[in-house]
């Protein structure tokens, strides 16, 4: 039986904006659209990120909740918010948790931006996680650099986290750890036994490590939060669709077969949480 991939869309993030790229969705109803037409092209989890009115990042849980409902009109993607750093104060961030998605990221320390801090303190890392698991839900473990992972360890062993673990393992975000191949081999080595993880890669290494990512038999992450061009060469804008479709060719192509929601669900436990 061929492996099953699955493919995380990250239609937004914090930072792009239309000027950078045409095709980025700002408002519920274009992350939406674009979340329910890559679920039809392959992806069965979608990342998710919220703007206010004016487009700037925004942790309000009306605005989470409204992107999340428009999604599931449509279809049946796994859902996974974002508390990130950039989106809201402190502790704000773990407002959209309330709305009970199937998934929540979770990074596990504190790392450099290019022009600011990944700041994710020891109390605030153990509230979000506390929230996460009274609400039933699955936190995607976000790393950014290999401190991230022991620190993950740790809070295993204290039982802050619960086994098993899932990683999104984060590469080449400017001012944190940088998209080699030798990084994500490393990487991989270190993560604790029967923990899943997916591989994100910013700009230019995207296809490089997702590639590879199948190959050492993970997951992978794509879209606008992630890369803005399809081709950098050419100056080719990239759509959500557009990075999800060669996710697809990529996945097919080295020989495994894309997961449908429900496949990711049982490789990634959900139901058992």
């Amino acid at each position: 039986m061929k492996r099953k991939v699955i493919i995380t869309v990250a239609p937004v993030g914090s930072v792009p904006t239309k000027k950078d790229n045409p095709h980025t969705p700002i408002t519920p109803s274009e992350i939406a659209r674009d979340v329910v037409a890559c679920y039809h092209l392959g992806a069965s989890v979608a990342h998710i990120h919220a703007r206010d009115d004016s487009g700037k990042p925004t942790a309000d849980v009306n605005r989470y909740r409204e992107i999340k409902e428009l999604i599931e009109k449509e279809c049946d993607i796994i859902i996974q918010l974002s508390t990130g750093a950039r989106t809201g104060n402190h502790f704000e961030r773990g407002a959209c948790i309330d709305l009970r998605p199937e998934m929540a990221s979770l990074t596990t320390g504190s790392s450099n931006f290019s022009n600011g801090v990944n700041l994710n303190p020891p109390d605030l890392i153990e509230y979000l996680a506390q929230k996460m698991y009274e609400n039933g839900v699955v936190p995607e473990i976000e790393v950014f650099d290999i401190s991230m992972v022991d620190n993950a360890r740790f809070l295993l062993k204290k039982g802050v986290l619960r086994p098993p673990l899932n990683f999104n393992l984060v590469f080449n975000v400017p001012g944190s750890m940088s998209g080699t191949p030798k990084n994500l081999l490393h990487m991989v080595e270190i993560l604790p036994e029967k923990s899943t993880f997916s591989v994100t890669a910013i700009g230019r290494v995207q296809t490089d490590l997702i590639t590879m990512a199948v190959i050492l038999g993970g997951n992978i992450r794509v879209g606008l939060e992630d890369n803005l061009f399809y081709s950098y060469e050419d100056k080719i804008f990239g759509t959500n669709m557009m990075f999800v479709e060669r996710a697809v060719r990529i996945i097919k192509e080295l020989g495994r077969e894309v997961a449908r929601p429900d496949e990711a669900r049982e490789i990634l436990q959900l139901g058992r949480r």
